[in-house]
């Protein structure tokens, strides 16, 4: 009855347009409510302490950082200097500003680590670019919406730090090394499609005729740019800061590379940029600790035993349920940012995968990936509708040429379940 209750209030509100953390909480309250009727207050009490309790906790004083770090980096034209490091590397010529593209977003990705950020980053520079080129618009928005989901598995990773808060046993650095390897592939699967395409329907007919940057130049402007990931976690493997020290850290070298060496931001550009990455912090991080009422309801209301009970015992299997809870992560994330995703589901997936003993880190990283293929897949990918709103395209027009890095993504994915050192053969090899 309680369970119902939770559930049932949860999607209606969803439905009616409320925003995912306060659909969250209310649905919480309403089932604690329920099941202390009988008490004082109706045990409401324990919803202002959860509601703490979910953002106490020291791992995600990093996210506001690296938000923030995200918002800098996007403002000081290091997006531009890495595209033209990276065409006057690969030159030019039909499917090379494709691969340009993923290139770079990995590259962003090893800085900030949000998707939609990088997808307008990445998106502002390169959607112009490649219709000069002769690319059409919806099939940049695709490449470049599917490239940036790529951020949340190349460390830092916000999605990776809000994993190992709910997780224990998966600690942000191992979480950050298992990302990488498979993040690196799915750039490199993404690679594979966009080119083909782009030569078999004779997309980019004009680049071949754009001038290309000399390489040495485009280095030396690139450098500090490349600086950054080296910084942050060379940091963090040298024992220098923690991850979340190391958001710190970047948050002053990108102020320093935009201020004083490009002096793309100025003393007035400053308020701007923190008031944007204020307000996305607040919505994340309120999001994460209204999302603690909601976890506390399914464990002390008895919800996730019975649910762990049927799933487990459903006659599927190890593999069965696995692909069940891919199917439902992928669906998910049509319609749910990765972090409401996580914070969702990882309490009632928790005793599952300890029921099966899989590893909490590569279970991470393979929740990751479902995530990340959800942030670009239509009609709800996140991604997918910064990249089509810069674009100048609707979200519909760009599934003709998706489809086909879903495919690519899936591989990655597969691979990761059938192979998971994939995922866990670096931070072994580190320690972690």
């Amino acid at each position: 009855m309680t369970a119902a209750l939770l559930f049932t209030a949860f999607v209606a509100l969803m439905l009616a347009g409320v925003p995912i953390g306060a659909a969250l909480g209310l649905a919480g309250a309403a089932a604690i409510a329920v099941a202390n009727a009988d008490s004082q207050w109706f045990g409401l009490l324990a919803v202002p302490q959860n509601f703490y309790a979910g953002l106490g906790k020291y791992p995600l004083l990093a996210i506001p950082m690296f938000v923030l770090v995200g918002s800098i980096f996007d403002r000081s034209g290091v997006a531009l200097r890495l595209v033209n490091l990276a065409v006057s590397i690969v030159g030019r010529g039909p499917g090379m500003l494709p691969l340009v593209v993923v290139a770079v977003a990995m590259f962003l990705g090893g800085i900030s680590g949000s998707g939609p950020a990088t997808a307008a980053a990445v998106g502002g520079v390169m959607i112009v670019a490649m219709s000069r080129a002769g690319y059409p618009a919806p099939f940049s928005a695709a490449v470049v919406g599917a490239a940036a989901s790529i951020d949340i598995l190349i460390p830092p990773s916000v999605a990776f730090i809000v994993y190992s808060v709910l997780v224990p046993g998966a600690s942000v650095p191992a979480l950050f090394a298992a990302g990488m390897v498979p993040g690196i592939l799915a750039g490199l699967a993404l690679i594979v499609p966009a080119v083909w395409l782009a030569r078999r329907h004779g997309m980019g007919a004009n680049e071949a005729h754009l001038p290309r940057p000399p390489f040495w130049k485009s280095l030396r402007e690139a450098s500090w740019g490349l600086a950054a990931p080296v910084l942050i976690l060379g940091g963090m493997r040298a024992g220098w800061f923690t991850p979340t020290e190391a958001a710190v850290v970047a948050v002053f070298y990108g102020l320093f590379v935009g201020m004083v060496v490009h002096r793309t931001i100025g003393v007035r550009d400053l308020f701007p940029i923190l008031r944007e990455s204020g307000e996305l912090s607040a919505v994340i991080l309120l999001v994460v600790s209204l999302a603690g009422i909601f976890a506390f309801s399914l464990s002390t209301l008895g919800v996730i035993d019975p649910i762990t009970r049927a799933i487990v015992g459903s006659g599927l299997g190890e593999y069965g349920v696995l692909a069940m809870l891919i199917l439902l992560l992928i669906v998910t994330g049509m319609f749910l940012d990765g972090i409401s995703i996580f914070l969702i589901f990882v309490p009632l997936m928790l005793p599952i995968m300890q029921h099966y003993q899989w590893d909490p880190v590569w279970f991470g990283v393979l929740l990751t990936l479902n995530v990340a293929l959800g942030q670009f897949t239509p009609p709800m990918a996140v991604n997918l509708m910064v990249s089509s709103r810069i674009a100048g395209v609707r979200i519909e027009q760009t599934s003709r040429w998706v489809g086909w890095l879903l495919v690519a993504m899936c591989v990655v994915m597969l691979a990761v379940v059938v192979w998971p050192q994939l995922a866990l053969w670096l931070p072994q090899r580190l320690g972690y």
